[in-house]
């Protein structure tokens, strides 16, 4: 029994002595922690999905209904504004065209004869007018018969009927004349209807017709874009997007090419929020883009982070490392003097990796480590390269 004693309480104390070097270890030793430093010249961002769209956007076509005899584009050229993109078979209209012209051309002629037939009518209605003023005042003098005098007065006054009549024949062949120039005019335009042109400096996207096919008045055969109107529309949380302007930088980043990002820039913001999915509709454009870049592609998928505004300097933490954060402030870990403490701080900006300003003073640093183990006023030290 004797014995057993000393044993037992070597026992107990070897115990206790392991327990206490392990809540000494755990509770008690000073710690290593990491702290958070302050950081210069940080970009604040904001993130928005959109899709690469174009602001103008047109599908043009045919004023007249007619056969395809000429394709002259196919999608993804780039086209000059007034370049030919397709032709209608206009045989039938060539030849309305040279009826029209010859119609314009008889009635120039007619015009020309009715002014001659009106230049000689007025020149024999003076003739006559001052053969009548000799003769009536030769009948005064009893020179000439009272009856010579009649004829006199009368060939004026029908020279002067004709000059009158071929006058009115001269205005309705000017008349004439120009509903032949109108006419030719017309014809003319609905021949250049034939070919389609494009209206500006574009891109062809689509081409909805064939060669030899029945294109429609108004039917689409070719779908055009601006290139220097391509966009990308993103969407950005509503909570997100206040202090957002023209002017601001942003990158791009395709679905197709998540490695590599393009520099653009906010072009537009609209007045209007989407009220069911509580978002800002942001557009963004290349800032070096040309034609051919890869931002062409309609309709794909692209993530978008707009730079917001640029903090010269700061502390930042991240979010895990808060506690009972409400949106404006929250609690952290703090190194004061060598010891572990709790402190109440406000907060600004969120960083798009989870990372949030402190906009209050802090005192001492700010621990910013996940280690479980920390505690109200327990020993501790900054690691090394933190």
């Amino acid at each position: 029994m004797s014995s057993r004693a000393p044993r037992l309480a070597a026992g107990l104390l070897t115990t206790l002595i392991v327990v206490g070097g392990g809540y000494y270890w755990y509770f008690m030793r000073e710690i290593p922690v990491r702290t958070a430093a302050p950081e210069q010249n940080v970009e604040v961002r904001v993130f928005g999905i959109g899709t690469i769209e174009a602001q103008v956007v047109s599908k043009v076509g045919f004023q007249i209904t007619g056969k395809l005899i000429a394709i002259e584009a196919d999608q993804g050229e780039v086209v000059k504004a007034g370049a030919l993109l397709a032709k209608l078979d206009d045989d039938a209209q060539r030849a309305k065209l040279r009826k029209s012209e010859a119609a314009q051309q008889q009635a120039a002629a007619n015009l020309a004869k009715t002014q001659a037939q009106r230049e000689r009518a007025e020149v024999t209605y003076q003739q006559k007018k001052s053969v009548n003023l000799r003769r009536q005042t030769l009948v005064g003098r009893g020179s000439v018969s009272q009856e010579a005098a009649e004829d006199a007065q009368a060939a004026e006054e029908i020279a002067l009927g004709d000059a009158r009549i071929i006058e009115a024949d001269t205005r309705v062949a000017a008349v004439l004349q120009d509903d032949a120039a109108s006419q030719r005019q017309i014809d003319a335009v609905v021949l250049a209807q034939h070919e389609l042109r494009a209206p500006f400096d574009a891109r062809v996207i689509a081409r909805s017709k064939e060669l030899g096919g029945i294109a429609n008045a108004g039917e689409a055969v070719f779908t055009l874009i601006a290139p220097a109107s391509i966009w990308v529309k993103a969407y950005v949380d509503e909570a997100l997007a206040g202090g957002l302007s023209i002017g601001q930088r942003a990158f791009v980043r395709l679905r197709s090419e998540p490695n590599r990002t393009f520099e653009t820039e906010v072009v537009r913001i609209d007045q209007e929020n989407d009220r069911l999915t509580e978002e800002r509709r942001v557009y963004v454009r290349c800032r070096v883009c040309n034609p051919e870049h890869q931002i062409r592609y309609l309709g794909e998928q692209a993530e978008v982070e707009i730079v917001k505004k640029i903090i010269p300097s700061s502390l930042f933490v991240p979010l895990k490392f808060v506690e009972g954060y409400d949106g404006r402030s929250g609690t952290i870990w703090t190194l004061q003097e060598g010891r572990l403490a709790r402190q109440r701080v406000q907060f600004g900006e969120r960083l798009l990796d989870g990372r949030i300003q402190i906009t209050s003073d802090v005192q001492g640093q700010v621990v910013a480590d996940d280690r479980t183990d920390l505690r109200e006023g327990r020993a501790a030290r900054p690691r090394s390269g933190s």
